[in-house]
């Protein structure tokens, strides 16, 4: 486990400290101000800014971005973009080191953060930002942003501003971006398909200031708004345009037409990864074991079988589902595209390949993995 495990600790339990320090409205207005600017900085500056680039701006406002940002006590810019970045590589695959599907809501949540082997920065991911000296120089001093905020609170407003003011709301901070990785792929909408879990949450919006459109964010990583509709609150981006109307921020990106209209065709990742959850709803293993008992009840032989398999025919096995199954079943699982037929193709191409292979193996071994896999 990673030591600053402790420091976690200790910031939940310091909010107790209130029962001492006393609760003012000056803390509970500090308190509220200082959730909505850092939670700015971590959806403008964090994610938007550095994970994706979605707009340009100055040196100098970049420098301002960094520092509210890590202000929130969530380790350096360069640290939260690369762990950001591949996140997006390997949405919800085994590689993503906080998915929902593969390690549990807790560990997505908050356990990652932990482990030692999530401390360490990919630099290669973000060697656009590690090309600037004050950036390498916040990433060394990662905490120096969130000490001097916690000082002048203290100064500002005694212990309830350093309780109430300061350690309130950087745990509602830390909770409120901690349940984009986990909540914000387990409970809401899909819209578009995206090959991950991704979804589209409107109270998480309303607390993160948009960043509850996730699947709209994984459709279009690009996009400095994420509220692709009107009626979709994004306060970040709200805040960007007012920030553009300065000549603050410029170039701020947006989704293309095909986007907003879900008529944009799904990059080979995406279809990949949607076959690949499309072709695990058939159980590979029963199918051949099934088709290995009929046999003889056909005039086909295991080869002549593989044959078919091979060139996808239609084998007129009862066990073997077609094409058209594969299609009707992806229909009720996944969001209106127009690659649905790529995606059927390829866990079509999957299943095929699948079975072959078992039936290419000996009986016993199939056997054996079919008894063990257990599934229907």
């Amino acid at each position: 486990m990673y030591p600053q495990v402790l420091p976690f600790v200790l910031i939940h339990a310091g909010c107790v400290a209130a029962i001492w320090s006393g609760i003012t409205w000056q803390a509970i207005a500090m308190c509220a101000a200082l959730y909505w600017v850092r939670m700015f900085g971590i959806t403008g500056g964090y994610h938007r800014y550095f994970s994706h680039r979605s707009y340009a701006t100055s040196r100098g406002f970049q420098f301002i971005l960094a520092f509210l940002a890590q202000s929130s006590a969530q380790k350096s810019v360069l640290w939260w973009a690369a762990k950001h970045r591949h996140h997006h590589l390997h949405s919800d695959t085994v590689q993503d080191v906080h998915s929902p599907r593969h390690k549990g809501f807790v560990f997505s949540h908050v356990g990652w953060i932990f482990y030692r082997q999530h401390d360490a920065t990919d630099l290669v991911k973000v060697a656009d930002l590690a090309s600037y000296p004050e950036l390498m120089w916040l990433h060394r001093i990662e905490l120096l942003p969130s000490v001097v905020l916690a000082a002048l609170c203290f100064l500002v407003a005694g212990w309830s501003g350093l309780v109430v003011g300061f350690l309130w709301s950087t745990v509602l901070l830390y909770h409120a971006t901690f349940c984009i990785n986990s909540l914000a792929h387990v409970h809401g909408r899909k819209r578009y398909v995206t090959g991950d879990d991704s979804r589209n949450n409107w109270l998480l919006a309303l607390l993160t200031m948009g960043e509850g459109w996730h699947n709209n964010h994984h459709a279009y990583q690009a996009s400095a708004r994420q509220g692709f509709h009107w009626y979709e609150i994004d306060l970040t981006y709200y805040v960007l345009v007012a920030l553009s109307w300065l000549g603050i921020v410029r170039d701020m990106k947006m989704p293309p037409s095909q986007v907003l209209r879900n008529e944009h065709r799904l990059g080979s990742r995406a279809v990949k990864q949607a076959a690949e959850q499309l072709a695990a709803r058939f159980n590979p293993e029963h199918i051949a074991h099934a088709i290995r008992t009929s046999i003889h009840e056909t005039e086909l032989s295991v080869r002549d079988t593989l044959s078919q398999l091979q060139h996808q025919a239609d084998l007129r096995l009862s066990s073997m589902p077609t094409r058209d199954q594969l299609l009707a079943e992806a229909q009720r699982m996944f969001a209106k595209t127009i690659s649905l037929d790529d995606i059927v193709d390829r866990a079509y191409e999957l299943l095929n390949d699948s079975v072959g292979f078992l039936l290419a193996a000996p009986a016993p071994v199939l056997a054996t993995n079919a008894k063990s896999r257990g599934r229907v």
